[in-house]
């Protein structure tokens, strides 16, 4: 099984269209809280209009996330060592919810 940022590369990869790439992305970003802050916009690829409830997974103060879909946007945010498991919990949501 690939590392998840080798896995978000190809995801990325694979919406370059000489447009998308301009416009929209990926922004991973910190928070002070402190922990971890993922948007990846989906206007434009095969995830426009996929919709994901908010989950919340809290299991310590410094252990957590948040993931949800809002304004055509997937959102994850989590405690200081769950990037890689935004990123996984993006991929595997991507992956199933396919238009």
């Amino acid at each position: 099984m690939s590392h998840p940022i080798e896995s978000l590369q190809e995801w990325f990869e694979a919406q370059i269209d000489g447009i998308w790439e301009h416009q929209r992305g990926i922004k991973i970003e910190t928070l002070d809280n402190p922990g971890w802050s993922f948007e990846a916009d989906l206007r434009g690829t095969s995830l426009e209009g996929a919709v994901l409830d908010r989950v919340d997974v809290a299991r310590t103060e410094d252990d957590w996330l948040t993931l949800m879909v809002e304004e055509e946007t997937f959102k994850g945010f989590g405690g200081p060592r769950n990037l890689d498991e935004i990123v996984q919990q993006f991929l595997a949501w991507a992956k199933t919810s396919k238009s």
